[in-house]
Order: C-alpha cells, then structure tokens, then sequence
C-alpha cells in the first residue's frame, strides 16, 4: 500500500505501481479553470483520478482502465478514498470507450504506456500498461479531441524523446501546447519527460519550464518538494 496524505493506493493486484510520472502528471496537471468533469485515460491504480478529486472540486472524475487487475484495484481504491461519490472507473479499452462518446471533459489526463521498441518481457500484464501499442498516440489525441470541452485541458506525461512527435500529433487535431514543463533526475542527468498540456485555443505565449526532482539521492529539490507536498507524506 502506498500511503499519501488525505489518501492510500493499493497496488497489490496490478503491474504498474504508484511512480513519480503519475504523481508528476496529478500533481502538474492544470487546474486554474476550475473542471468540472475530469477524465483519467489509462487508470492504473486510480492514482492520478484520486490526486485530482483532492485538488479540485470536480463533480465527475471518470477513469478508464483496460487490464481486469487494475481496473478492479482503481475501483477498490476509489471506493476507500474520501471522494468515492465523484470517483468512477469504465472497465475498457479506449477504442471501445470511443465509440459510445456521452459526456465531454474539462480535464483530460494520461500517463500513457509508452515503449513503443518492439521487444517485450514475459509479463503480459505490465507489457499491456508499459508499451504504447496497447494505447498508440493517435488514438490518445483522438479520444481527447473528441472528449474535450471548448475550454478544456489535455494533460500528458511522455518520453522527453516523444514531445515534438506528440504535440505534431495534437496540432493536427487542433490541440496546442499552453504549457509545457521538461523533467530531469537531478542537476546533472539529461531530460527524461514532458509534461504537456494542451487546450483547443492556439496560444502565442507557451508556458515552458524545467523540474529538477532531486539534488542527491532522497535529497528533492525545492521545487519538487512545493509541486507535491500536498500528497507526499515525508514533505
């Protein structure tokens, strides 16, 4: 169990386990136009949906999870959490999801799986939640096109390596990057991720910055530390 401060998460059921991406993207994920409704693509745990329901007043926080395991722990988690009557979890794939557009979403997010190389390892089920073609790109920029309200947000953690293909990907969609934050280990080590988010309205003024999470090994810098001190229980 991974304790935070208003909530826990189980994770004994499912292969991906509570990482820094997912507490990276619930704690970034921008929130200043107050959702509504919010929508977790790819659930895992149910963390980044929960870190939501914590810093917003949404009433609708959906979640969609594929894997039986997973799906089943995002449930019990929400379930367990203060704000289980905002919380839901759709047990399916995101083509299936598609198909049946009912609501539209302020908030979009999505640790996505991305390991698009071509080798896989003899765990099917973290093979599901760690490469990308069980969730490609493009359908990922779909389904958020087609389920973003007018003055909605997309949110994204990926690959530093995959951001200038993604946001391609979304300006063909007519999503466009507003604010885009590069995260590094530490002072040192090369940029490892992107935390994208997009909106429908073309801004002129990107919001672009760096994170830095650590100085030393368990030694986070101060930056790190005021992003997710509402969760961590050690900040």
């Amino acid at each position: 169990m991974f304790q935070f401060k208003q909530f826990s998460v189980q994770q004994d059921k499912t292969a991906m386990k509570v990482g820094t991406d997912g507490v990276l993207l619930g704690s970034w994920a921008p929130i200043y136009h107050n959702p509504f409704s919010i929508l977790d693509i790819g659930a895992g745990t149910g963390i980044i949906a929960l870190m939501l329901a914590q810093r917003t007043h949404a009433e609708q926080i959906d979640a969609l999870e594929i894997d039986e395991d997973a799906y089943e722990q995002a449930v019990d988690n929400f379930e367990n959490s203060p704000w289980s009557d905002r919380l839901f979890c759709f047990h399916a794939g995101l083509d299936e999801f598609i198909e049946e557009p009912e609501d539209e979403y302020d908030l979009i997010v999505s640790n996505p799986p991305f390991y698009s190389e071509d080798y896989k390892t003899d765990n099917e089920q973290r093979d599901l939640a760690r490469f990308q073609d069980a969730m490609p790109f493009e359908e990922l920029v779909e389904a958020a096109d087609l389920f973003l309200s007018e003055n909605g947000i997309f949110a994204v953690i990926l690959p530093f390596k995959e951001e200038a293909n993604f946001i391609s990907l979304a300006k063909e969609s007519e999503l466009y990057p507003v604010k885009i934050t590069r995260v590094k280990g530490t002072p040192t080590s090369t940029i490892k991720r992107s935390l994208l988010a997009f909106s429908r309205n073309e801004n002129p003024e990107i919001e672009i910055d760096e994170l830095t999470i650590e100085i030393d090994r368990h030694v986070y810098t101060p930056e790190y530390i005021e992003l997710t001190k509402d969760f961590y229980l050690k900040f």
